[in-house]
């Protein structure tokens, strides 16, 4: 009965899918994941088009990184799922005014 002893899996262990940690990596997939939250929740106003669309080319130049030195799949899953939302939250805010919205000129 070898399959009756399981260990108990954390969340965390599901982007440490090797066995092995990997903290820089997993540190970078929250992080984009949040810049994308942030920058699909600011598209919703269009006065905020100033935050969408930096924190979306952040969320991307991020989530492009983090593809490039990613590990595992449950780290590169978090990261498309990011990288998609930061790139949605930086055309839109792109749309609404743009990077500078008459900030500058």
């Amino acid at each position: 009965m070898a399959q009756a002893a399981r260990t108990q899996r954390s969340l965390l262990s599901l982007l440490n899918s090797d066995g092995k940690e990997h903290p820089v990596e997993n540190t970078i997939a929250i992080v984009t994941v949040v810049l994308g939250a942030i920058a699909i929740f600011t598209t919703l106003s269009p006065s905020l088009h100033l935050v969408s669309s930096w924190v979306g080319l952040i969320g991307i130049g991020t989530g492009l990184w983090g593809q490039f030195i990613s590990s595992t799949t449950g780290e590169r899953f978090l990261l498309i799922i990011g990288l998609g939302a930061a790139a949605v939250g930086f055309y839109l805010g792109l749309a609404h005014g743009g990077l500078f919205g008459g900030v500058i000129g």
